[in-house]
């Protein structure tokens, strides 16, 4: 394999990867296999589909409809987000994902999501998005706010609790080149989780808790590693050039187009140089 594509997760801050995947369509940047997590994992399938503006559209149009995000969702189904709507309604119907597109490019699409029993991480291929919608959705379920989504009878939860920036696992699948879309800026460092909040959580999910407690540090050595890994050449990394301030679960457009624009800017700016990594 050549080159490999690594989407790191971040909910709403996922507007950013979704403007440089974007650019990428413009260059017509090929990749040989991605891997995507939590928000990377949603979001980076349209890289594939080819449906450009569709992650900002759909996002901008649904985020701030009642009841589609928030506590009106939480209260009825356990999630922060209406589950029917956001993985049904909106990729079969209301803006439709290109299932088709994104089989026909066989191009390897991997969704990271965390083992609830285990607390390990896991790398699923997903050969079709609408067959395998539950992965995404595992990926994406952000611990506190989130059941956890059962797949072959096992659970599953947010990909990013066990393994935020998969880019040793892009190594070991023999990628030549590595390409990773962050989603925070170069001064970005992870704070310790509240204990108190941990212990809570860890009656009913204990190994998520234990991954909880030390992600920060997982997090921050995985940055430095990734750090020493892009001064060396050995992988090319875009991080947002200014600190990305969005909600999590952002709904105003305005703040929505802003992070992706900036996305777009960021990935223009540094295109001659991937162009050149690549070749």
């Amino acid at each position: 394999m050549k080159t490999g594509l690594v989407l790191e997760g971040g909910a709403m801050r996922g507007m950013y990867t979704a403007g440089v995947l974007d650019v990428f369509l413009d260059n017509d940047i090929k990749v040989d296999c991605i891997v995507g997590v939590s928000a990377g994992a949603l979001f980076g399938p349209n890289f594939l589909s080819k449906q450009k503006g569709r992650v900002i559209r759909y996002n901008k149009r649904f985020n701030g409809v009642k009841n589609y995000m928030g506590l009106a969702p939480m209260l009825r189904e356990g999630s922060v987000v209406n589950t029917r709507m956001a993985y049904g309604e909106i990729p079969q119907r209301l803006d439709r994902f290109d299932d088709e597109t994104f089989i026909a490019s066989d191009v390897p699409f991997y969704a990271v999501v965390t083992n609830v029993a285990s607390g390990q991480p896991e790398y699923i291929r997903i050969n079709s998005v609408f067959e395998q919608m539950d992965v995404l959705r595992a990926s994406a379920s952000m611990p506190f706010v989130s059941k956890p989504v059962e797949i072959n009878g096992e659970k599953y939860l947010d990909g990013g609790v066990s393994d935020s920036i998969p880019f040793k696992w892009m190594q070991q699948q023999g990628a030549e080149k590595i390409v990773v879309v962050l989603t925070r800026d170069a001064s970005y460092r992870k704070s310790p989780m509240s204990h108190v909040s941990l212990e809570l959580y860890g009656l009913k999910y204990p190994a998520i808790a234990k991954r909880l407690e030390n992600r920060h540090n997982d997090y921050n050595t995985s940055l430095e590693l990734l750090r020493q890994k892009e001064l060396a050449g050995d992988v090319f990394v875009i991080r947002p050039s200014v600190p990305i301030t969005l909600e999590q679960l952002e709904k105003d457009p305005e703040k929505l187009q802003e992070t992706y624009d900036i996305g777009q800017k960021d990935a223009a700016a540094i295109m001659p140089k991937l162009k050149e990594y690549l070749a």
